[in-house]
């Protein structure tokens, strides 16, 4: 009983700081900028260690056969669309903000004009793509959330099955 009204008191604080900020939403503190040039080396940096981390939980997926479970298998596919999300905002981010090699500007409101050398022009359309990062990341986190739904199903069979209380 206390343990349900503590996690009631804190749902509703939590509920109310959300409440909050669609309120009075005058900062958006969630923004990064990478500050140049510590911010956007600890951003890469951080990029590079999620890859490798996404990597290593693969290989020991694979290595211990979870993958043989579908939950389990969904959590691989997961990391690897982490892999390619990281990869691919690494790069843009490499190209945005590092390279020099091009430049954004905004030519209009919801308009950004990728500004190129002549000769590099399929560099842009690359750029372009890799901002798409989204077509990446968001599937990763759909195999992550069936991945765990399922992982929690499996539990709760296997427990109803060994029949505890």
């Amino acid at each position: 009983m206390l343990r349900e009204r503590i996690m009631i008191r804190v749902l509703s604080i939590g509920a109310l700081a959300v409440l909050a900020g669609w309120l009075h939403p005058a900062l958006a503190l969630a923004v990064q900028e990478h500050g140049a040039p510590e911010g956007i080396y600890s951003h890469q940096g951080a990029h590079l260690f999620f890859t490798a981390s996404m990597g290593l939980l693969i290989y020991w997926l694979r290595q211990r056969r979870l993958v043989r479970e579908a939950g389990w298998r969904c959590i691989q596919y997961a990391a690897l669309f982490f892999i390619l999300w990281n990869l691919d905002a690494f790069t843009a981010h490499f190209l945005d903000e590092q390279s020099g090699i091009l430049d954004t500007a905004m030519s209009a409101p919801g308009k950004i004009k990728i500004e190129v050398d002549e000769n590099l022009t399929a560099l842009a359309w690359f750029y372009y793509i890799a901002k798409l990062d989204h077509l990446l990341c968001v599937p990763a986190m759909a195999f992550l959330y069936a991945g765990l739904r399922r992982l929690l199903k499996d539990a709760g069979q296997r427990r109803a099955g060994a029949g505890s209380p």
